[in-house]
């Protein structure tokens, strides 16, 4: 009895000395923000979303160009993935199930029978664990881990996640995501599922926005939005944007606008290819997506009908997502690029994208007389990452300049927007630009 006491005695004092010893632990929820000049992202721990991104148009007016909500509460009800990070893998999974190793595997249904991005406690749905933030500087930048456990949602195998942003020069943003498979063979999709609108956020419909992708196949579905395994040509079909065309010219075309993958051309490595191309002319911005996964996702928000930033409303087609992906239900189509991640081994994506804006506009100041009094010459070197557009550096006199554009003055290129995913070659926050 006096030793039950005294064990008693012990526990009160450890319970009073360190109450929080049992949720040490655990991860607060948070709000961080990456600022360099007149660009900034924002973030959360919280199923390691982007909330929003800031950045100039044409004429050096900023406007936030991701969908998203103003708090975390709205982030924990959210259904529609803003900006989240997806996973173990994103899209879907026919009947919920596969069969690995011999092996099969039942996971959480929550879209009907299968499952839908990773299940109802996906990568989106999770608290990360803040490894690094350095808000400002040189870099700034923030890093996430999660470690994924056997059997959550039914996936085989433990998996640990790390996913890093970081901004760099020339108003740069890299994104770098690594999934290491650490005991059992696991499939892994990793996603980022921003919904983009060039011209802000709350400016309306997508639909004039002018898009190419860079793909002469996709992978058709059935009603339920899986894909029945065939790989066909675009040509002909609503889905073929080889050419550069508005969204909208053909979505009235197909019953519910796009929601389909695209088997992007030179698949078949993991060299960085051209996946899209998205312009929007009233704000001049133009977004490039390189990527060295095989498929593309592009899907213009088909149903959305939900209240996010500021109390503005969201409707359909208000933003596109180009997510950069494995095959959809590939565990359960052989023909389709394998998503398997072997023991021992790190699956890593790279995503690259670009956001431009340039433009000549009439100027007031007569630029004749300002070339005269400074005699100055000119050299100017625009570079675009876009591979149809290609400027090279030219020598000039300002006066030869003016004789040609008359009372037009040069709109300097004020910003660019880089996007990296899951690039193992490249060092979680370290400093320096590539």
């Amino acid at each position: 009895m006096a030793k039950f006491c005294v064990l008693l005695c012990f526990s009160l004092l450890l319970i009073f000395w360190f109450p929080a010893i049992g949720s040490a632990t655990k991860e607060e929820v948070g709000m961080y923000e990456l600022k360099k000049g007149n660009f900034s992202v924002k973030l959360t721990n919280y199923g390691a979303h982007i909330i929003s991104l800031l950045l100039p148009d044409k004429y050096g007016k900023l406007a936030d160009i991701v969908l998203g909500y103003d708090t975390i509460k709205e982030y924990k009800n959210d259904s529609s993935n803003f900006g989240a990070t997806v996973g173990r893998v994103a899209n879907r999974i026919a009947g919920a199930q596969f069969t690995l190793n011999g092996t099969l595997y039942k996971l959480v249904a929550n879209e009907g029978k299968n499952m839908l991005h990773g299940g109802s406690k996906g990568f989106s749905t999770v608290v990360w664990k803040v490894k690094k933030y350095s808000p400002e500087g040189r870099t700034p930048c923030i890093v996430f881990a999660y470690h994924s456990f056997d059997g959550e949602e039914g996936f085989p195998g433990d998996l640990h996640v790390i996913v890093g942003y970081k901004l760099l020069g020339d108003n740069k943003l890299r994104i770098t995501m690594k999934a290491k498979a650490l005991n059992k063979a696991t499939p892994v999709n990793l996603v980022n599922h921003a919904y983009w609108n060039l011209g802000g956020h709350n400016s309306g419909d997508i639909l004039s926005e002018e898009i190419q992708i860079f793909a002469s196949h996709y992978t058709p579905v059935d009603s339920k939005l899986i894909p029945t395994g065939e790989i066909v040509t675009v040509k002909g079909t609503p889905y073929d944007f080889l050419k550069p065309s508005t969204i909208g010219s053909k979505i009235n075309k197909l019953t519910n606008g796009y929601d389909i993958n695209y088997a992007l051309d030179g698949s078949g490595n993991d060299k960085l290819k051209k996946a899209a191309i998205v312009h929007d002319k009233k704000s001049g911005r133009m977004m490039e997506i390189l990527t060295n996964q095989p498929g593309v996702q592009f899907y213009t928000s088909n149903t959305l009908h939900q209240k996010g930033k500021g109390g503005f409303v969201y409707e359909p087609y208000a933003a596109l997502c180009l997510e950069t992906q494995g095959f959809p239900d590939s565990v359960n189509h052989p023909n389709f690029p394998s998503q398997i991640v072997n023991p021992g081994t790190t699956k890593c994506v790279f995503r690259f994208m670009e956001v431009i804006a340039v433009e000549l506009f009439s100027g007031s100041p007569p630029l004749k007389e300002c070339a005269r009094n400074l005699n100055l010459r000119f050299e100017i070197e625009l570079r675009i990452y876009s591979k149809h557009l290609t400027f090279r550096t030219c020598s000039f006199l300002l006066e030869d300049l003016v004789k040609h554009t008359c009372n037009y003055t040069l709109c300097v290129l004020h910003w660019k927007l880089q996007v990296e995913s899951n690039s193992m070659f490249n060092p979680l926050c370290s400093g320096g630009a590539r």
